[in-house]
């Protein structure tokens, strides 16, 4: 298991987004050299976790539960052999471009140590979104990629490290319940009679799915 690429991008004006100003970080391509990552604060007003990294639409991207995202290069193989083209390395937007890992099978709460001391831990799937489609440019984007369920994991960064190319993945910690990035995914999308179960994973959640499965479940939400 170990990382093919680290992926950032700089702001793009595009006319497919409704982002503030008109732009996005969502085209990103592998950097040189090593890449330092630190959990960049809460959402609506940290970003990336990745230094030289932009997410240009804090509204609903970014901060700690959302600092890293991370795809499989299996998936995106399957992606090019259905879409006919080739698909490089941080095509989906992604952080970090993996080899054998299994991304989307990954348990909410799992946490990878990656590189020079860089801990990062599970917190959710990618929700596919306009920008997403527009940047992709295949047409009824946002369905076909929320069919496959293999939407690649957010991480948060439990303790701040540098990664780089060909840094190994270890698989740290895995936690004891079922709840997978897969079945967050679906639950958040599709079925949404998932929800209940995903309280298995408890606080490891991302903060907006925990009050989703709660609300669901009929139980009252943490302060705060």
């Amino acid at each position: 298991m170990r990382l093919l690429t680290v992926n950032t991008g700089r702001p793009k004006a595009v006319p497919y987004t409704d982002a503030p100003g008109g732009v996005t970080g969502i085209d990103k391509r592998p950097a040189e050299g090593p890449v330092h990552v630190t959990d960049p604060g809460p959402k609506g007003v940290g970003g990336s976790g990745l230094a030289g990294d932009s997410v240009c639409d804090l509204r609903h991207h970014g901060g700690s539960d959302q600092a890293v995202y991370a795809f499989a290069r299996e998936e995106l193989d399957a992606w090019e052999r259905e879409l006919g083209r080739p698909l490089a390395n941080g095509t989906f937007g992604e952080n970090l471009t993996t080899r054998g890992v299994d991304v989307s099978g990954a348990r909410i709460g799992e946490r990878w140590r990656i590189g020079d001391g860089l801990v990062l831990e599970v917190t959710s799937g990618r929700i596919p979104c306009r920008t997403f489609a527009g940047h992709v440019g295949e047409e009824r984007w946002v369905r076909r990629f929320t069919r496959t369920a293999a939407p690649g994991a957010y991480l948060r960064v439990i303790e701040p490290g540098t990664v780089r190319a060909g840094n190994p993945v270890e698989i740290v910690f895995r936690p004891d319940h079922d709840v997978t990035v897969r079945r967050e995914f679906l639950a958040t999308t599709t079925r949404r009679d998932l929800l209940p179960g995903l309280l298995a994973a408890g606080d490891a959640l991302h903060p907006e799915t925990l009050r989703a499965a709660l609300k669901y479940a009929g139980k009252p939400a943490a302060d705060g």
